[in-house]
């Protein structure tokens, strides 16, 4: 869905009327005023990637990158990386199970829940049902939820989540729905039926799951490239009490085995379940946006840093009490937008280029799962010998309050961490560890998906001080202003915003100069894992290579 770029008149109109001087501004604010002006009015009507508002929005960073002089990163000489997606919500759902007599049909909706798939329209399976507890196979942890069973074309049924006294280690590798659904597969499971746990019911009741899943899903569409596997169905209690009755393990003592965080009960359940689920599927392209700085040094030109922000936001959506549908996304994210712009015009200015090479990008359908920098991660269109080292990301810092320290997310698993910590001081900022770490920011924003292609990645936001300034102000905003059409221009503290350009910039002017490139610290557990450069070497070795 590539357009032709729009002509310069409408690009820069809409620039020219909001981009009026405010007040006390040095040139470098008024820069990230400028930008945010446009990208957070209510002429792109929220940026939701997909949509004509988003194409303007990506049209006018491809001005402002022209205008600064980068070249095109994108795909064929261009400045665009087509991504493809696919939204997708269920159709049609069948679910039954017998055991030795009369099929029993769940009702769709109450007791049963037809998962849409993103790869397949119409899925059918039909087998005998084997549980699995949670459905968790971690040697490392030294734990086998499928020790003693035999799940070959067998449908899988498992407990949605993780156990109460899992290890941190284990929910995050374990807490989504793909690892768990893919072992299965890998075990030979003919499919996957998940069922409502104790935990998921306390939290989120099954009606409210039902309008979630009815309400579509996007993700990428990879066709024959895919590798995503997907449950078939989830189970309400009283359904999954249902299909239990008449086997050797009843569900209330699983339910009761979960909430005391004790071992649950699973085997083979001696029941046949019968299932048919239909997906209704819109397919279409949206883009990332990407600027290329050619790197100085012969040697070190061919790594290339990405410096990242999501252009995307949520689009239009519920009237606020004023009666405002617009959801403008000036902090979420026009201002990373902005800081990724000034960045490269600094490197511009500064009238020589960094040694390494940079790609300044502006990302797609972040809101709707990180897809865009998913994509990128593991499609960037690479030369000979061209090779990404490094994702620097920059989302949503909250900027609402002079900024005295800042966060990286993730700097405790890479040689990026250091480097954050030097640039701070170079500008006199301070860096503080993650203050919500129950919010897993870590696995949230876009730097996660080159994390998860083996590439060294970091996030830099805004942080309060150590005695706690900046705290309600992040609270506030994450309440009253995130993900709602309050989330405007008037928010920002320019000064702040200024001060977070400028570390933005010498941190990743840093390490585009630096002599190493990113590295996964030695047996982190992410750069193992995902089989990342540095991980399986000794500390000593890296500078030999």
């Amino acid at each position: 869905m590539l357009r032709t770029l729009i002509t310069a008149m409408l690009i820069t109109a809409p620039l020219a009327a909001t981009a009026q001087t405010a007040p006390q501004l040095t040139p470098d604010e008024q820069i990230l005023h400028d930008h945010v002006a446009y990208l957070a009015s209510d002429e792109l009507r929220g940026r939701e990637a997909g949509t004509p508002d988003f194409d303007k929005a990506a049209d006018y960073v491809v001005s402002q990158m022209e205008a600064i002089g980068l070249q095109p990163g994108g795909v064929d000489g261009t400045w665009f990386q087509p991504v493809p997606l696919v939204t997708y919500k269920p159709g049609d759902v069948s679910i039954s199970f017998s055991r030795g007599g009369t099929p029993t049909e769940l009702t769709a909706g109450t007791e049963v829940l037809g998962i849409p798939s993103a790869t397949q329209e119409d899925r059918s399976v039909s087998a005998k049902v084997v549980f699995v507890g949670f459905g968790i196979d971690d040697p490392e942890a030294g734990i086998d939820d499928y020790e003693g069973l035999d799940v070959d074309g067998k449908i899988v049924a498992m407990l949605f989540g993780v156990p109460k006294n899992a290890p941190e280690e284990v929910a995050n590798r374990w807490g989504g729905l793909a690892d768990k659904v893919k072992g299965a597969m890998d075990h030979g499971a003919a499919g996957v039926v998940l069922i409502e746990s104790a935990q998921l019911r306390a939290r989120i009741p099954f009606a409210t799951i039902a309008q979630y899943l009815s309400g579509g899903r996007t993700t990428l569409d990879l066709g024959d490239e895919s590798d995503m596997v997907e449950p078939i169905a989830m189970l309400s209690q009283e359904a999954a009490a249902k299909v239990f009755a008449g086997s050797d393990i009843d569900f209330a003592d699983v339910l009761a085995a979960e909430n005391d965080a004790k071992p649950i009960p699973h085997g083979a359940l001696g029941t046949t379940m019968t299932a048919h689920v239909t997906t209704d599927m819109k397919r279409f392209t949206s883009k990332n946006v990407i600027g290329k700085l050619t790197g100085s040094d012969p040697e070190l030109a061919n790594q290339y840093l990405v410096v990242s922000a999501h252009l995307d936001h949520v689009g239009v959506g519920r009237p606020n009490a004023e009666g405002d549908t617009i959801y403008n996304g000036a902090m979420d994210n026009a201002i990373g937008v902005a800081t990724v712009l000034s960045m490269a015009k600094r490197f511009k200015d500064a009238g020589e280029a960094p040694r390494r090479s940079i790609l300044f990008v502006a990302l797609t359908a972040e809101e709707k799962g990180l897809l865009g920098s998913r994509y990128m991660a593991s499609h960037w269109p690479v030369g000979d010998g061209e090779m990404l080292v490094g994702d620097l990301n920059f989302d949503m810092p909250i900027l609402t309050f002079p900024l005295t320290h800042i966060v990286a997310l993730g700097e405790e698993h890479s040689t990026l961490g250091p480097a954050v910590h030097v640039a701070a001081d170079e500008v006199g900022l301070g860096v503080i560890p993650d203050p919500f770490p129950e919010e897993n920011f870590f696995v949230r924003s876009d730097h996660y998906s080159f994390v998860t292609a083996g590439i060294p990645a970091i996030s830099i936001d805004s942080g309060p001080a150590p005695d706690g300034t900046g705290t309600d102000a992040i609270q506030h905003f994450l309440k009253n202003d995130y993900h709602k059409p309050s989330d405007e221009i008037g928010l920002i503290n320019w000064e702040s915003a200024g001060k977070f350009a400028l570390l933005s910039y010498t941190f990743v002017r840093n390490v585009a100069n630096a002599d190493d490139r990113p590295a996964w610290n030695p047996g982190d557990e992410y750069g193992v894992r995902y089989n990342g450069y540095g991980a399986d070497r000794e500390p000593e070795t890296d500078a030999a290579n």
